[in-house]
């Protein structure tokens, strides 16, 4: 199975649940050269979370203080990319699992081309174990 895996950091960002506001968030990150490599979105009552993974998080901060947007974080994540195969997810959650590393959330989609990317959330305490059990 060929894959690469990353340490990489996170950072929420709570909005006003607003088409506008969404895509305002969006086009500002953009102009300010921030380069996601994963992001989602999901709602909490009357606003949506916003979770962002930058290629640099230094440009993310700079681009999120000039939009006026309130970031959380950064929060250690990992971030798996690879050939799309089966039990690939298993055998990262296997490796983990042997460490004693529990993952508090997952997400992760395919390309439809045959590649997969996969974010992988463990608690900061946590980290130095996943990383050793992924050989990072």
């Amino acid at each position: 199975m060929a894959f690469r895996i990353r340490r990489t950091d996170y950072y929420y960002a709570t909005i006003e649940d607003l088409p506008e506001r969404g895509a305002k968030v969006l086009s500002d990150l953009a102009e300010g050269g921030v380069n996601l490599l994963a992001f989602a979105a999901v709602p909490s009552g009357v606003r949506t979370e916003l979770t962002l993974f930058a290629e640099d998080d230094a440009r993310l901060e700079a681009a999120a203080r000039r939009a006026g947007l309130r970031l959380d974080g950064p929060h250690p994540a990992l971030l798996v990319q690879g050939d799309d195969e089966l039990g690939a997810l298993a055998r990262i959650h296997e490796r983990l699992a042997s460490a004693d590393v529990a993952v508090f959330a997952s997400s992760g989609v395919t390309d439809g081309r045959g590649a997969f990317g996969y974010v992988v959330y463990v608690r900061p305490a946590d980290i130095a174990r996943a990383e050793a059990a992924l050989e990072l």
